[in-house]
């Protein structure tokens, strides 16, 4: 809590008051406390109970966090098409993260999602301009492989550098290696 002790049983409870007056960000932090069992049993079917609430008042994080659950099968039945559509949903309202997993899986082609490099790129470069570093990580492999666009190192470095500012551990040591490259190769 802000100035206060922190209390996720008290929190719950607040939080149900307002979820009991349809309030989406309250179903939504309910739908959290029990996915990561703060204040409660961890109860991953009750957290798909509290997310489904929210996400049908059109709350992103709670469609995207339904997505994980169904991409994961935690309290469902893993399903990624349902991941998929939920994941849609929260993309289409500018959501980063869920932009950043249908990129995802567009590159890959899997579970009945064809594989495009050009549509994964496209929901990159959407998550990307939000600032979503691993968007932005995505986007520099993609140059780096010529996925969806040419081969171009240059602009391979300059997504993996936006990406390593925000210290995205995974483009920080890319770029570590490339400059050990350079070196050897230079």
């Amino acid at each position: 809590g802000r100035g206060v002790p922190q209390d996720c049983s008290k929190a719950r409870a607040w939080f149900e008051k307002a979820a009991a007056q349809y309030d989406a960000n309250a179903q939504y932090n309910l739908g959290i406390l029990y996915a990561k069992g703060q204040g409660v049993a961890q109860d991953y079917g009750k957290a798909r109970e509290w997310y489904e609430k929210a996400a049908a008042q059109d709350y992103a994080d709670a469609q995207f966090n339904l997505g994980v659950l169904y991409a994961k099968g935690r309290g469902v039945a893993q399903d990624y098409s349902k991941a998929r559509e939920w994941w849609e949903k929260a993309a289409k309202q500018g959501f980063p993260p869920a932009q950043t997993s249908m990129g995802l899986l567009y590159t890959y082609g899997k579970n009945g999602v064809p594989r495009d490099d050009k549509k994964a790129l496209e929901w990159f470069k959407k998550a990307a301009a939000q600032n979503e570093a691993f968007a932005q990580y995505n986007i520099a492999i993609a140059y780096g492989l010529g996925k969806g666009v040419p081969r171009d190192f240059d602009k391979q470095r300059e997504w993996l550098e936006k990406s390593a500012a925000q210290n995205f551990a995974p483009a920080e040591k890319m770029l570590k290696e490339l400059d050990g490259i350079s070196k050897a190769y230079g």
